[in-house]
């Protein structure tokens, strides 16, 4: 037997898939720890977590693994990793962390990317970027630089979260083209490592790790390594690539036009391009997709709302946290009111700087709220529509962009298992959605069995991967929701002046 071991390092958990290769049945899964792990924000707009926090829950994600499934550990053949995108991770030469984390939804770094975008020129970025510096990882390094010279002056290796975990498995540090561009660290134009980026930032290009393919043998397990997990030394692990470039993987999104959709603690729309191209004002960004190569080239355009189940799960832990209602308890509360929500508004924007606002940071804020209409019931409905609004503002830029939305699928969780969600979400965007049962571990144990060679070809590694719902739009509700939006959208252009 032939098994494929997939983790999904998100900031909220880690998941773990013990995956049958020939079938594609999921022999086991498990997460840890069964609460949403801890993000710290020292200051406003800060979010940073420890790294050896991340492996301690890989090594429970897999005991638990252990415990639900008989299986010898020489039949896992690969190891595939995903990881929470755009983090900063920095070693000394020992491999020790020297700081936590900053991770995605840090906000720290804002004015250091825009200043890099004037001083590079904003032209030159985004020709050769696709992107504007903005606030990621080669722009939160730039701010360890200047505001921490002691910890700066230590660094032997950058490294995003999956880079981290490979590091922990294999002893060493590498990294992949698809990485280094979430980290707004590569060079389309020159298919390499960004320099002139480096450059600017008065960062040595000696820092950053070698690349490897995103489907290869990235290394094997070590004993140590083994010895902590359970699982045998010398197992390989073979695909690594953030969060969003492997849930397109996971649900077989992989060519031009094919879009995935997910709406976990951030919500992302991710299209599929061969095209060069990208947003004059970068409000969407554009990645190296899994599968790119220079002779068949593949992009990633990629729609961030980082406020989506984040702000569902605030409502839970804080709004009904009294009433101890459960989040389908809430759908259900929240589908007794009408499309619109009788007028009020919610913005979703509560979760750090918003790139399709520009990178502006205009938190999360309420609208229209009458003493004498609305009831938590309203509350309940106005947020999930107030995600859905958002994702489709963010549409409207990928539509200028070139990228259509017509078939796009998504996995069966999160906030999809809200019918209302999904309903609104189809309708507003006038998209027919595919629900599959898969999620980031099960794309990483599919991309570790094509990295291995255990599979033929990428079409091969889907095998058992089937929709188990479809959702139309509602043309009887479509007027209500263009109407609702045409509100939503009014109230969030005024927010903007202000």
């Amino acid at each position: 037997m032939a098994l494929l071991l997939g983790y999904d390092v998100g900031s909220s958990s880690i998941k773990a898939t013990l995956m049958d290769a020939e079938t594609g049945q999921v022999m086991a899964v498990a997460t840890s720890p069964d609460k949403e792990l801890e993000i710290v924000a020292k200051q406003l707009g800060w979010a940073e977590q420890d790294p050896a926090v991340w492996w301690e829950h890989v090594m429970t994600a897999t005991k638990k693994i252990q415990a639900q499934a008989e299986f010898d550990a020489g039949d896992v053949h690969a190891i595939g990793i995903s990881y929470q995108m755009h983090g900063l991770v920095v070693v000394d030469k020992n491999k020790q962390v020297l700081r936590p984390s900053i991770i995605w939804c840090d906000s720290r770094a804002v004015q250091i990317g825009e200043q890099a975008a004037t001083d590079i020129g904003r032209e030159k970025c985004l020709k050769r970027l696709f992107n504007l510096p903005g606030n990621f990882t080669a722009s939160k390094l730039k701010w360890v630089m200047e505001n921490e010279p002691k910890v700066y002056s230590k660094i032997d290796k950058i490294m995003l979260p999956g880079d981290y975990i490979a590091m922990k498995m294999t002893g060493d540090i590498k990294t992949t083209p698809s990485g280094l561009s979430e980290g707004i660290m590569w060079d389309f134009e020159g298919d390499g490592l960004a320099e002139f980026v480096l450059d600017n930032y008065g960062i040595s290009g000696e820092l950053v790790a070698e690349t490897l393919p995103t489907f290869s043998i990235q290394g094997e397990l070590t004993k140590e390594a083994a010895d902590e997990l359970g699982l045998d030394a010398g197992t390989m692990i073979s695909y690594r690539a953030g969060d969003q470039p492997n849930n397109a993987l996971s649900l077989s999104v992989l060519q031009p036009g094919e879009i995935a959709v997910t709406a976990g603690t951030s919500g992302v729309i991710y299209g599929v391009s061969d095209r060069k191209n990208y947003d004059q004002r970068s409000r969407v960004n554009v990645f190296v997709h899994v599968n790119h190569s220079a002779e068949d080239p593949r992009y990633g355009v990629l729609l961030c709302l980082n406020g989506t189940g984040i702000l569902n799960s605030w409502l839970k832990h804080n709004f009904v946290a009294g009433e101890g209602l459960d989040y389908e308890q809430m759908n259900e509360l929240a589908a007794q009111v009408p499309v619109g929500s009788d007028g009020l508004v919610i913005l979703p924007y509560g979760n750090g700087a918003e790139r399709t606002l520009e990178n502006r940071n205009i938190g999360a804020s309420v609208h229209g709220w009458n003493f004498n209409i609305h009831k938590k019931a309203h509350f309940l409905r106005a947020a999930q529509e107030g995600i859905v609004f958002a994702l489709n503002y963010g549409l409207g830029i990928m539509s200028d962009m070139g990228i259509q939305l017509t078939t796009v699928k998504a996995g069966n969780a999160n906030m999809f298992l809200s019918p209302l969600f999904a309903e609104a979400f189809a309708t507003v965007t006038q998209a027919t959605v595919q629900l599959y049962n898969t999620d980031g571990s099960q794309g990483a144990a599919r991309g570790a069995g094509i990295g291995a060679g255990v599979y033929k070809g990428t079409e091969e590694a889907f095998v058992g991967l089937e929709p188990v719902k479809t959702i139309e739009p509602n043309d009887k509700l479509a007027s209500a929701y263009q109407q609702a939006y045409a509100g939503w959208e009014e109230v969030l252009k005024q927010q903007l002046k202000a």
